[in-house]
């Protein structure tokens, strides 16, 4: 049936199935993470290259998404979580969707540099050219560290946001890049712990598919290890304040906490820990940019110390 329906004529598509092929959640949280990098970059921005800068990050984004399911259709069709997306459930042809997705793809990034600056425009070019090339083309399926390279494309944003209000990078927008760079594994891994036997069946070396789960947990809280105190940075350069402080470290020990709990896991069948670490990593890195945001406009964030 799924093969029928990859290689059947497409039925009609719907404007919510190209929304669909934008991945509206990942969107989401790449936009929001490149508004705290414009919010609580030094400098003003008007608000008209404001929301071109954020609309581009979008569209980039939504690109990629489409681009990612054009080329991963085959693997989409395979795995319950993903069979029903537009390709693989043949409402969308992937020439279509591949059209779609190169289009947004060039559009954004020229938009990005004529009307916000180059350097920013840049930036976005290497990001899709991370999730698109290196990604999805090249390591997805050939390696289990393709969620930890390929996950630089997702932590880049903020140094969009802020390039889009400076015309350069410094410090600061680093560590925010390095913060999601560290994120990426533990979020990820803990979706692939319950989803394993998806990737296993389309043949996606996932980490609990090649190296095991125990190994994966392992390596859940390795790179937690490293993501918390990473994550109290922004306040010691004087980035975030007070505010960003205390939401940092409660919602850093709650993210350890959980992390200690898929270590010590013994439900493998329903991965119930790992299912909360998800969710939890969610909340983490909301919690974390909107304390950013919420301090920068309200002040509340020390001005001296920014680097």
């Amino acid at each position: 049936m799924t093969i029928v329906a990859l290689t059947a004529k497409p039925r009609i598509a719907t404007v919510g199935d190209y929304f669909t092929l934008l991945k509206p959640r990942v969107m989401s949280l790449v936009v929001f993470t490149g508004l705290a990098g414009m919010v609580v970059a030094p400098g003003a921005i008007d608000p008209l290259t404001a929301f071109t800068a954020l609309l581009c990050i979008a569209i980039a984004a939504g690109a990629s998404g489409a681009l990612n399911m054009a080329y991963d259709c085959d693997i989409d069709a395979l795995m319950s979580r993903t069979a029903e997306r537009p390709i693989p459930a043949g409402r969308i042809a992937r020439g279509e969707a591949l059209g779609f997705g190169w289009t947004l793809a060039v559009g954004a990034v020229t938009v990005m540099g004529l009307l916000v600056n180059l350097f920013a425009g840049l930036l976005l070019t290497f990001t899709i050219f991370v999730y698109v090339g290196v990604y999805t083309l090249w390591l997805k399926r050939r390696t289990p560290q393709n969620i930890v390279i390929g996950g630089l494309a997702g932590a880049l944003p903020p140094a969009i946001g802020w390039a889009a209000v400076t015309g350069s990078l410094s410090l600061a927008p680093i560590l925010l890049v390095a913060i999601i760079f560290l994120w990426t594994p533990p979020h990820f891994w803990a979706l692939s712990l319950w989803r394993s036997g998806d990737y296993a069946r389309a043949g996606v070396p996932m980490m609990p598919v090649v190296r095991g789960k125990r190994s994966t947990r392992r390596q859940i809280l390795a790179y937690t290890a490293l993501l918390i105190p990473a994550g109290l940075l922004p306040a010691a350069i004087g980035l975030g304040g007070p505010l960003y402080l205390a939401v940092a470290s409660s919602i850093g020990i709650w993210f350890a906490w959980e992390s200690v709990a898929v270590v010590r896991e013994s439900d493998e069948a329903n991965e119930p820990a790992a299912h909360r670490l998800f969710r939890v990593s969610l909340i983490y890195m909301f919690a974390l940019f909107a304390s950013l945001i919420v301090e920068r406009l309200f002040h509340i964030a020390p001005f001296s110390g920014w680097v």
